[in-house]
């Protein structure tokens, strides 16, 4: 006779049905853009949801600091998924209440900063892989969405773009792959309502590899004036974000745009897959957020 022979089956208890209404996906990072347009398509898609923030400023949305294990249980109560963002802090307890709570399945916005070698003592990527490890270590179904640089990130430049100043770029010839966050925020719906889809990793590009001079350019075009750029030194552009970018991660930044100065990044047909179509253009994104570059 074997020794599992003797273990004592412990009975299984059937799970709650929950209520019509009950929120099925919890969507962490209710402030963003991704998370926003996530909730939108849930909506539309007829799946029940609570949209949680750490500074929760609508109606209806419940207070989820995930660097706090005091707010999960109340976020996390009656939830079958999670759309997670990567906050490290408190990534073990988060995991904890979570299977506690009878979450099946977590939908993570990592980053693809997680393939580079050295991921693990890169600011970039530390947060994002801690994140992604401690999800794969635990029982919970785990989807990864990695994408590249989010087309938002040229928000940076308005200020200068507003004042007439021009954009002072490190390496103008860095190239990136910019994604619009209502991709992200189809992939992510995507994954969530087609089980298919869940339980792997996917690494999101936009459909062109562009440098910043040519997304600027692309911007100029889309707010009818050139939009000047003026290429500083590290030294320079480290000057200039003290005070709003920590010393360590400007120096990844730096590092990070060094190593795809001139080189294209390789893009991927992952959004495709999901979506069921291509991405969006980096000029797409530029028309439609043009207003926050004028003066």
């Amino acid at each position: 006779m074997s020794n599992a022979s003797k273990v004592p089956q412990v009975p299984q208890v059937p799970r709650a049905p929950q209520a019509p209404h009950a929120p099925q996906v919890l969507v962490t990072g209710g402030r963003g853009s991704v998370a926003r347009g996530l909730v939108s398509l849930l909506a539309a898609h007829g799946v029940p949801y609570r949209l949680a923030s750490r500074e929760p400023d609508t109606p209806g949305t419940v207070h989820c600091d995930l660097s706090d294990p005091a707010t999960f249980p109340e976020a996390l109560a009656g939830v079958r998924a999670v759309f997670l963002y990567a906050e490290a802090a408190a990534i073990d307890a988060f995991v904890k209440e979570a299977v506690g709570a009878g979450v099946e399945h977590v939908v993570l916005l990592s980053s693809s900063s997680v393939l580079a070698p050295g991921a693990a003592d890169s600011p970039l990527a530390a947060s994002h892989l801690a994140v992604e490890q401690a999800l794969l270590a635990s029982p919970l179904r785990t989807t990864l969405l990695r994408p590249g640089s989010f087309a938002s990130n040229a928000l940076g430049w308005a200020w200068a773009t507003k004042s007439g100043r021009p954009v002072r770029l490190p390496y103008p010839g860095a190239y990136s792959d910019p994604v619009h966050e209502s991709d992200l925020a189809e992939a992510a719906c995507a994954v969530l309502t087609d089980p298919s889809l869940g339980g792997r990793a996917y690494t999101l590009t936009g459909p062109r590899t562009l440098t910043f001079a040519a997304q600027l350019a692309i911007l100029g075009e889309a707010v009818g004036r050139p939009i000047p750029f003026e290429a500083v030194s590290r030294e320079q552009w480290k000057a200039e974000v003290d005070g709003s970018i920590p010393g360590p991660y400007a120096e990844a930044l730096l590092d990070y745009w060094s190593a795809s100065d001139g080189l294209p990044v390789a893009l991927t047909d992952d959004l495709q897959r999901l979506t069921g179509r291509p991405p969006r253009t980096f000029d797409t994104w530029s028309t439609e957020h043009a207003d926050a570059f004028r003066s």
